[in-house]
């Protein structure tokens, strides 16, 4: 499986070309703005959930089937959750992806592209949509698994073309935080706690919550992306405890799910729903 590291870059050289299907010619040379796109891309690689699944794959075998949930993105105008949305959606294909689940993985494949046209980037990712729905048909699931990143990956490349490079960040904190709330529940549910050390990267939800702190303060005010910088620095506070005792461990494990398992479940609570509920009016009011 490429890297989201490895794409980033090679999707500068050419967003019509998947990394297995490079010409031999080799891409053509980069200018010096897209360089620099690829530099600030490449600052941000973190591990994607499909890598993390991977290692718990190696570490405890998990049943993929019963940690698949249904794939239904936010209803909301904000463009900050739509970003966020679009790595809660990825981390949920990568798990679709382990369970075989070819429905649910073209599932999330639409979903994905229904928040990229309400962002505005949906143009090139025509062909990426296309792609997941053949894989899937196929059961091509390594294919799947490196598509699905190669679409997340594009989406960010259209944002940062779009001057939007402040929702990659959200884009990729999101997708931590929803493969941290799969891959620890996944952890909690053997007794020996196995795939716990895959767990203790602090330093990453670290980097994340410092990219949160250095976005434009429009975008920090808002309450769910506030709501994601705390989870995070929970999180990292969490992780940097030095060698718990086992129970100790498990606690702090509970404790780590879920605060990712609520944050998630906020970015993808459509905007009506989570509205106040308007009082009557004293006119609408049941007489006594």
């Amino acid at each position: 499986m490429s890297t989201g590291r490895t794409f980033a870059i090679l999707a500068l050289f050419s967003s019509c070309c998947h990394v297995a299907t490079a010409p031999a010619s080799g891409p053509a040379a980069m200018s010096p703005g897209q360089q620099q796109e690829a530099v600030f891309l490449d600052a941000l690689s973190i591990p994607s959930p499909g890598e993390v699944f991977a290692a718990m794959n190696r570490a405890c075998r998990p049943n993929w089937a019963t940690l698949v949930t249904p794939a239904t993105a936010p209803v909301t105008t904000d463009r900050t959750q739509l970003a966020l949305a679009v790595g809660v959606l990825s981390a949920n294909g990568y798990t679709a992806i382990d369970a075989q689940d070819g429905q649910q993985v073209k599932n999330v494949g639409r979903e994905i592209m229904n928040v990229a046209k309400a962002l505005g980037v949906s143009q090139s990712l025509l062909g990426r949509g296309n792609s997941l729905i053949e894989f899937a048909d196929n059961n091509a699931w390594d294919a799947l698994a490196d598509e699905l990143e190669a679409t997340e990956n594009e989406v960010k490349l259209t944002m940062v073309e779009q001057k939007d490079r402040d929702l990659v960040t959200l884009t990729s904190a999101a997708a931590w935080l929803r493969g941290l709330d799969v891959a620890s529940g996944i952890v909690l549910a053997n007794e020996d706690l196995k795939g716990a050390s895959l767990l203790r990267q602090p330093e990453l939800a670290r980097h994340l919550a410092s990219r949160l702190r250095e976005l434009p303060p429009r975008i920090q005010r808002g309450s769910l992306v506030s709501g994601v910088g705390r989870s995070l620095e929970s999180i990292a506070a969490i992780l940097e405890i030095p060698d718990p005792a086992k129970e100790q461990d498990r606690e702090n494990l509970q404790k780590i799910h879920e605060a990712a398992a609520s944050i998630v479940k906020e970015i993808l609570t459509s905007a009506s729903a989570a509205a106040p509920a308007a009082a009557p009016s004293p006119s609408s009011s049941p007489k006594p």
